[in-house]
C-alpha cells in the first residue's frame, strides 16, 4: 500500500517503512513491495543521540544504530543515516558549546567506528546528517571525519540547508553547494531538499520552508539554488528526499518546485 501510495504521487524514493532487523519476513515483503512499485528505499534512518553524557544511554542509543544498519544491509539500502548527536543529553542534537570540540570529535569518530565494525554491512553505509552546530558542520569538517573514521562503509548525507548557519553561506549558498559536492561528491549516499526562509529579525533567524519557497522578503528568487542543487544531486546519482512538513500539499508543494527546477535542467526525478 505505501510503495503503490508513492507511486501514485510521482515519487522514485522513499524513506524505510517501520521494520525491525531480523524479522525476515517483514524485510523481504518492503523489499518486493518497493521494488515491484518502481520505488527506491533512499534511506533508513537512525535518529539517535550518540553523543549524550549518559553512558546507559548512549550505549542504548548506539545498540540502536546498529540495528538499523543491519535492517539496511538486510534491505539492500545503501544508506543508512544519523546524526551525531549532542552533549546536551535532553535533546536529539541541540547546541552545546562542546558539539565542535576535539572531544566531540573523536567521541563521533569512535562512535563510528564501533558501529562499523560492529556490524560489518556488506550493501549498506553508514553516515552522519550536517548539522549547524554540530561536527560535521560543513565539507571541510566532513572530510576531516571521513580520513579520521577510515572505514570504506562510512559515506556522507547532505541536506545543504543544514550547513546554512550565518549570512555568508546563505547569501553564497550556491557556491557552498558547489563546494561541498565537490569536495564529498564521490561519497555521497542521499540528500534531503527544503528550503530556507530569512525571518527579518534583529538576530539572524533561518526557518524551513518547502523547496522553492525560501528566500529574503521582497526578494524573488533569494533562496536556495535549486538549480545548482539539482544539478550537483543528479551528477551523484543520489535520491533528493523531502523531510520534515505535516500536510501532504506541503510534500507536494516542494515536489512540484523540483519537478519544474528538474525539468528545466532536463533532468529526471
Amino acid at each position: 500500500m505505501l510503495a503503490r501510495e508513492h507511486n501514485r504521487l510521482g515519487y522514485t524514493a522513499a524513506f524505510c517503512p517501520d521494520c525491525k532487523a531480523g524479522d525476515n519476513a517483514r524485510v523481504n515483503a518492503i523489499r518486493k513491495a518497493f521494488a515491484d512499485a518502481g520505488v527506491l528505499i533512499a534511506e533508513v534512518g537512525a535518529w539517535r543521540n550518540m553523543m549524550t553524557p549518559d553512558p546507559v544511554a548512549r550505549k542504548a542509543n548506539l545498540e540502536y544504530v546498529m540495528q538499523q544498519l543491519q535492517l539496511a544491509d538486510e534491505l539492500g539500502v545503501k544508506c543508512c543515516v544519523d546524526i551525531a548527536g549532542s552533549f546536551d543529553g535532553t535533546t536529539l542534537s541541540g547546541p552545546h558549546p562542546k558539539n565542535l570540540s576535539k572531544d566531540f570529535f573523536d567521541g563521533t569518530v569512535e562512535n563510528c567506528r564501533k558501529i562499523l565494525d560492529t556490524v560489518k554491512p556488506k550493501t549498506a553505509k553508514f553516515c552522519i546528517e550536517m548539522k549547524a552546530w554540530d561536527i560535521p558542520d560543513g565539507p571541510d569538517s566532513y572530510l576531516e571525519l571521513i580520513r579520521a573514521i577510515d572505514r570504506s562503509t562510512f559515506g556522507v548525507h547532505i541536506d545543504i540547508c543544514n550547513i546554512v548557519n550565518s549570512p555568508v553561506r546563505y547569501y553564497n549558498n550556491t557556491a557552498l553547494i558547489k563546494e561541498t559536492f565537490q569536495k564529498l561528491g564521490k561519497w555521497v549516499l542521499s540528500c534531503h531538499a527544503k528550503d530556507l526562509c530569512w525571518a527579518t529579525q534583529v538576530n539572524v533567524n533561518f526557518q524551513e520552508v518547502p523547496a522553492g519557497q525560501g528566500g529574503i522578503p521582497g526578494q524573488p528568487g533569494s533562496g536556495i539554488d535549486y538549480h545548482a542543487y539539482i544539478t550537483e544531486v543528479s551528477k551523484a546519482g543520489v535520491p533528493l528526499m523531502q523531510e520534515h512538513w505535516n500536510t501532504n500539499e506541503e510534500f507536494q508543494q516542494g515536489a512540484a518546485y523540483i519537478k519544474k527546477v528538474a525539468a528545466e535542467l532536463g533532468v529526471a526525478v
